[in-house]
């Protein structure tokens, strides 16, 4: 187990440098630069500012420092927030993003697989066209548009819940949280149901119940445990995503997480926050995919062994 975890880990550090080494490069090929926007300066004022910045280095020299800088996990000042560094803005951000993701993802998987549990054991009835009804929603009605529309009518009509904001406690998450876990449910049941559905016709099911073992320690015993992997194969990547918040639901509630600045930083060149966030996502997704491999590799040893 310790060498499959290993494997995971390397893997998981080569992909993660190659995809800084990716995203530094490309953004310096785009046109313009962080002050390209400023009003007319002169050359002398231009040069002082991006030799403060080291932009007038080589871009090796540049990568070096930067790489340096992650090391000692000093991701450097941002070029368009004054007196802020990229990890202050992060450390302000992340922790209403984590909040919303981490209830989200509480949600969406109970909620998920509960539906999907329900609609495999009672195929065409009410449960189940109920169960498909929530995953057609979840899946065919974007966000944008369900956002407003519990804006409307949670907070605006009945006056239940704030329209955005974070000042009134949990009271604030409650439709963030509703939006952004509602497609994954949508996912989630869908794929719990086919998987159920499968692995109840399986032949060690069969015997299992040929052997006179009850229904139900047939059901939690030897079914879920087979019907839950590809869910939880879809939960790593997911819960990554959901975690590092969204960029809709953040504008759409006024949420000050780290998503919008992610595209305030990419529309203004700020290549430092630009750079750390991107570090932050890929980490966070990559820790979520080895914890995703590492629990089915517990469920099911096979997985061990595959190259």
């Amino acid at each position: 187990m310790l060498r499959f975890i290993g494997k995971r880990l390397w893997h998981g550090g080569l992909t993660l440098a190659a995809l800084v080494t990716l995203t530094f490069f490309v953004m310096r090929l785009a046109p313009g630069g962080p002050f390209s926007r400023n009003r007319k300066i002169s050359p002398e004022v231009q040069a002082n500012i991006e030799a403060a910045f080291h932009l007038d280095e080589p871009i090796w020299r540049q990568f070096g420092r930067f790489v340096w800088g992650v090391l000692r996990l000093d991701l450097g000042p941002s070029t368009r927030h004054r007196d802020y560094s990229v990890n202050d803005l992060i450390a302000s951000g992340l922790p209403y993003s984590l909040t919303i993701g981490f209830w989200a993802v509480v949600i969406a998987a109970m909620v998920g697989v509960a539906l999907g549990l329900a609609g495999a054991l009672r195929r065409n009835s009410a449960t189940d066209y109920l169960a498909g009804t929530v995953g057609v929603v979840g899946i065919a009605i974007p966000i944008f548009v369900i956002g407003p529309l519990l804006q409307a009518t949670f907070a605006l009509r009945l006056n239940w819940l704030p329209v955005g904001g974070i000042n009134d406690g949990w009271r604030s998450l409650v439709l963030p949280v509703i939006v952004l876990a509602l497609p994954n449910i949508a996912y989630i049941s869908r794929l719990t149901r086919t998987s159920m559905i499968e692995t109840l016709r399986e032949n060690y099911v069969r015997t299992a119940r040929a052997k006179g073992i009850g229904w139900h320690r047939v059901l939690w015993r030897h079914t879920l445990t087979g019907a839950l992997l590809p869910v939880i194969a879809y939960l790593g990547p997911a819960t990554a995503a959901i975690i590092t918040g969204s960029i809709l639901i953040e504008t759409i509630f006024a949420v000050p997480g780290i998503g919008r600045h992610f595209v305030d930083a990419a529309l203004n060149r700020d290549y430092p926050l630009v750079m750390g966030i991107t570090l932050l996502y890929g980490g966070i997704l990559i820790l979520f995919n080895i914890a995703t491999d590492v629990i089915r590799a517990i469920l099911d040893p096979r997985i061990r062994n595959e190259r």
